[in-house]
């Protein structure tokens, strides 16, 4: 397996886990079998060893979700509004459990091939631009809600919730200095996302592919 950048201990991380899955049917995307796992545990397992410690936000009391490595962090707006209640949920259990904490790294639970080195390349795209957050980057496509936000904005990003009515990430981030961190495709795009029945299988083909490459680069 490819080797886990060093833990970064100023940052807390959130998996998004809150939405309703209807390109799914319904179905709870978080305990889909992908290789023997369901797609949280390798969201927890790619994610983890990068943060101090993590959050699961979602909506739900559904069984099986219990894990030593996840807090509940649900959304405090009504509605599920959407990833951007997601990023405040995360935001604001940050803010009262781990005082002093200023940075949160937010990943979709249905990207299952999130990169090892994804926290210190966001990190690295703010401090090379001076920006105010940073969100990932593949393919030529932006993934906003692969992001790293600072929790001095949580309030800012509450009164635009509900204040502004905004719900799209781009449009609240647009008012704001975002860095961008650009990771390669190969050997599989590390944010492809599990959206529809046809998507899973695609990801049991990748996963194969992908473990092939880490495996052959660990014994290099």
């Amino acid at each position: 397996m490819t080797q886990v950048s060093a833990v970064r201990n100023d940052v807390a991380g959130t998996v998004l886990a809150g939405g309703m899955a209807r390109r799914m049917g319904g179905r709870d995307k978080r305990m889909l079998d992908l290789g023997g796992r369901n797609l949280l545990d390798h969201v927890i397992a790619r994610l983890r060893p990068q943060v101090r410690m993590m959050a699961l936000n979602v909506n739900d009391e559904a069984s099986g979700l219990d894990s030593p490595a996840l807090s509940r962090a649900p959304d405090m707006l009504p509605g599920r509004p959407g990833p951007l209640a997601g990023v405040l949920a995360g935001l604001d259990w940050t803010f009262a459990n781990v005082p002093g904490l200023h940075w949160i790294v937010t990943v979709p639970t249905d990207t299952p091939f999130l990169p090892f080195d994804l926290v210190e390349r966001l990190f690295a795209a703010v401090k090379a631009s001076g920006a105010d957050m940073a969100c990932a980057a593949s393919a030529g496509r932006r993934h906003p809600v692969v992001g790293l936000w600072p929790v001095r904005l949580r309030n800012e990003l509450r009164q635009a919730l509900i204040r502004d009515g905004v719900r799209k990430i781009d449009a609240w981030t647009g008012g704001y200095r975002m860095a961008e961190a650009s990771f390669s495709d190969q050997p599989v795009d590390p944010f492809f996302n599990v959206n529809r029945p046809a998507d899973l299988e695609t990801a049991r083909a990748l996963l194969a592919r992908l473990e092939c490459h880490e495996s052959g680069v660990a014994k290099t």
